[in-house]
């Protein structure tokens, strides 16, 4: 597994689209997830700790469809084979790959659920799930602007309070580029099994996931090319004692473990192997949580796209407010605007 693991790491395959978690670190000890451009065609896949989902394409959820069971951790989501080891109050640091698109502003929220027994056999729709992180924009930067800067990757802590048990992590990107437009939101659910030890009594409640958002939520049905947008970040409220993010910092990968099987003893199998880690990119700072917001509207600017002779992929950027890239699509998909201030190849 270890293998399989180290070349996921060091080189996943990249998808013309948005992306999916690659892997989590813990201590320093990486857990590969499920790939779904990959794992979904292989007949004996590895047994990893991510749920197993229909997003071969790397995209995503539209809200029209919030209400189903497909928003609970992707498209035909299937419980992970194995679990990851974590002590409460430890830090998960939650890699994505490829690299998230610097269009695709929004929200960063993590969620769990107790699985009352195995999380490999859960029933997803028993799932209550209670909201431990959710930032949207502070001080200038979106949470998803945040996440690419930090090496495409996000710290989330489990709560030091919280009840030894197995736990479904729900770690999600909303992408908000054309929020503007009804059905234009982008959730990206992504599902990982969790055995959390150590800890102490507290056993949140929770909400159904197909009880998360609806589509015409304010933080969903948004339109975020605004001067300081006053954002509310969708979903339940964040339990007690939680915090929007704690100070996000860049994980680094020393070794590998492969994910523990239900019902196993003792701790994972860890290797020692070198593991390479994404490298960090040039965009803004990560987020630090603030309270203090404004709001105000600024007209769209209504130039037209640019005319180029490059082809963009699909999913890419292909026009809007201030776009200097290719318009022309990959065959086999073409040029849909979404609003004033994005196209995409569709």
């Amino acid at each position: 597994m270890s293998k399989t693991l180290l070349a996921s790491l060091a080189g996943a395959a990249l998808v013309a689209a948005h992306g999916h978690v690659d892997h989590i670190v813990v201590n320093g000890v990486a857990y590969q997830n499920y790939d779904p451009t990959t794992h979904w065609y292989q007949p004996n896949p590895p047994t990893v700790i991510g749920w197993k989902a229909a997003q071969q394409d790397n995209g995503f959820i539209e809200p029209n469809n919030f209400g189903t069971s497909d928003i609970i951790c992707h498209k035909q989501g299937q419980p992970g084979g194995g679990s990851a080891t974590v002590q409460a109050g430890d830090k998960i640091s939650i890699v994505w790959t490829p690299e998230w698109p610097e269009s695709h502003i929004g929200p960063v929220i993590d969620y769990l659920a107790n699985c009352n027994g195995p999380c490999e056999t859960v029933n997803k729709e028993s799932l209550r799930w209670f909201k431990i992180g959710g930032v949207g924009y502070s001080n200038g930067v979106w949470a998803a602007d945040a996440l690419r800067a930090n090496g495409n990757s996000w710290l989330v802590q489990i709560p030091a309070d919280l009840k030894a048990g197995n736990y479904v992590l729900r770690h999600e990107i909303i992408a908000l580029h054309g929020g503007s437009s009804p059905n234009g939101a982008q959730a990206y659910p992504q599902c990982m099994n969790l055995r959390v030890v150590g800890g102490g009594n507290n056993s949140p409640s929770g909400v159904a996931g197909t009880s998360l958002y609806r589509a015409t939520d304010a933080g969903i049905l948004f339109n975020p090319y605004v001067s300081n947008p006053n954002y509310p970040v969708p979903g339940p409220a964040l339990i007690a004692g939680a915090v929007s993010s704690i100070p996000q910092s860049k994980s680094v990968a020393t070794r590998t473990a492969s994910a523990t099987l239900p019902g196993a003893t003792g701790g994972p199998v860890i290797t020692t192997s070198p593991v390479v880690n994404p490298p960090a990119s040039s965009t803004p700072a990560p987020v630090v949580p603030s309270t203090t917001l404004r709001t105000s509207t600024v007209a769209p600017i209504t130039t037209a796209p640019p005319a180029g002779g490059a082809t963009q992929t699909k999913w890419g950027q292909c026009g809007g407010s201030g776009y200097t890239g290719p318009t022309a699509c990959a065959a086999g998909s073409s040029c849909s605007v979404l609003n004033a201030y994005y196209a995409q190849c569709v």
